[in-house]
């Protein structure tokens, strides 16, 4: 017989239709407090002055690191699966992200 935790439960976790279509985020702002994180996800699109925040999410302190260590271990999967992600303009002094020409 395997040995299994007693004390471990099944987790059903519903997906609701309109969650589960995913919303693309290509901005991302986070503030904290002494009691909880809070990550802004958002959209910033070429020839757009402004970005659009479509959801918050706001963690305690202990989920924002269970959150890091799942994302380094899901990144460390990825990239030894597909080869590392090339980060554009890190490790040099340059801007990320959209440019806009002024005239």
């Amino acid at each position: 017989m395997a040995n299994q935790n007693p004390q471990q439960k099944k987790l059903n976790i519903k997906l609701d239709e309109k969650v589960g279509e995913g919303t693309y985020a290509n901005f991302f702002m986070i503030t904290n407090s002494p009691s909880e994180f809070i990550m802004d996800c958002g959209r910033i699109l070429p020839g757009l002055p402004d970005a659009r925040i479509y959801t918050r999410v706001i963690m305690t302190p202990t989920h924002t690191k269970q959150l890091l260590q799942l994302l380094e271990k899901n990144l460390a999967a990825y990239e030894q699966q597909f080869g590392e992600i090339k980060v554009q303009g890190q490790g040099e002094n340059k801007a990320v992200g959209f440019k806009t020409n002024q005239t």
